[in-house]
């Protein structure tokens, strides 16, 4: 049984709402960096333990938030031992724009992900893009590299769409089913 680590950074909790639906649905281990960009020494070895990381947070101003590159920079030490190697890795990002630049933190994370020696896991969901698709559908914001959300800025927690939610799932599922082939205990 291969474990699954989803460490994340949520401003105003609609990120919080995207890793815990998607840890939920495969029981991954969930990994808040705090306000201050910090994890614990116990959740630095659940990452190092975990046969994959998946990384999160809100797309600020076309990236990251300072407190996940913060985190990320701090992954230095794990990539000097070279601990995070051949590891499988995925993301998500959510902002309240339907685009808001939610690529370019994707890609940060890919990047990141690389640098460890990882293995990135993409959607692998066709996106939802025809005239009559709603909100509510799959892949609705057509992501690729990784899961996508949307909430608007006046947006609750409990107001993030229906069809990013069951897209977490089901890349909760994709990730898990990639990592259950890559691990052997």
């Amino acid at each position: 049984m291969s474990k699954v680590a989803v460490v994340y950074y949520s401003g105003y909790g609609h990120t919080r709402v995207v890793a815990e639906t998607f840890a939920q649905e495969i029981q991954a281990q969930l990994i808040e960096i705090d306000q201050q960009g910090e994890i614990d020494e116990q959740a630095w070895q659940q990452l190092e333990d975990a046969d994959a990381i998946v990384f999160g947070a809100p797309t600020y101003m076309g990236s990251m938030p300072w407190q996940f590159k913060k985190f990320a920079d701090q992954s230095s030490k794990m990539w000097f031992s070279r601990a995070w190697q051949d590891k499988i890795f995925a993301g998500f990002t959510n902002s309240a724009s339907l685009n808001g630049d939610k690529q370019v933190t994707l890609i940060n994370f890919q990047t990141l992900a690389s640098q460890h020696g990882g293995i990135w896991v993409s959607l692998g969901l066709a996106p939802s893009n025809t005239k009559a698709a709603q909100r509510s559908d799959i892949n609705n914001l057509g992501g690729s590299v990784g899961l996508l959300v949307q909430s608007p800025a006046d947006a609750s927690i409990e107001e993030i769409a229906s069809g990013d939610l069951e897209t977490a799932k089901a890349y909760a599922r994709r990730v898990k089913l990639i990592t259950d082939k890559f691990t052997v205990h």
